[in-house]
Order: structure tokens, then C-alpha cells, then sequence
């Protein structure tokens, strides 16, 4: 599983960042988790807004800071 972790390096996308750490490690999962800053990479994605989240190539948030819980029932969903 690759998860990416899209944003510009901002208070909110390090939150998003950490609670993706924190779902994975609750249910005890291994990833691989990327943090992606570059201006140019996050719009080839065609992520709108940041913080952005991505599972396996398919961008599942975009805007918002999801919860460990949220992040949780994204990645058991796939």
C-alpha cells in the first residue's frame, strides 16, 4: 500500500501526516508513506486543495485534515 501525503509543509499538513502514522500504526499496518511538498508533483496529481490524501494512486481528501478514525475506515476500505 503507498499512501501520499500531499501539501505544502503547513501546520495542517503535518497533522494529516501524523494521523496517517498514527492509523497505520493502530491497526497495525506496514506502507509506504510519502510526504509530498513539491508544488510541482501535487499538481500533476490534480489535488486542488492541501492538505491532500492519496491511497495507492487515488486521491481520497483534499482540503482538510482528516481524523485517525477517518483515515482508519479509507485504508481498511481498501
Amino acid at each position: 500500500m503507498e499512501i501520499k501525503v500531499l501539501g505544502s509543509g503547513c501546520k495542517n499538513c503535518k497533522k494529516l501526516l501524523e494521523n496517517v502514522n498514527q492509523s497505520l500504526e493502530e491497526l497495525n499496518l506496514k506502507a509506504n508513506v510519502l510526504y509530498i511538498t513539491d508544488y510541482i508533483e501535487i499538481a500533476n496529481t490534480g489535488l486542488l486543495r492541501t492538505p491532500g490524501l492519496m491511497i495507492n494512486g487515488k486521491i481520497v481528501s483534499s482540503g482538510k485534515v482528516l481524523s485517525v478514525n477517518e483515515i482508519k475506515q479509507l485504508i481498511a476500505s481498501k
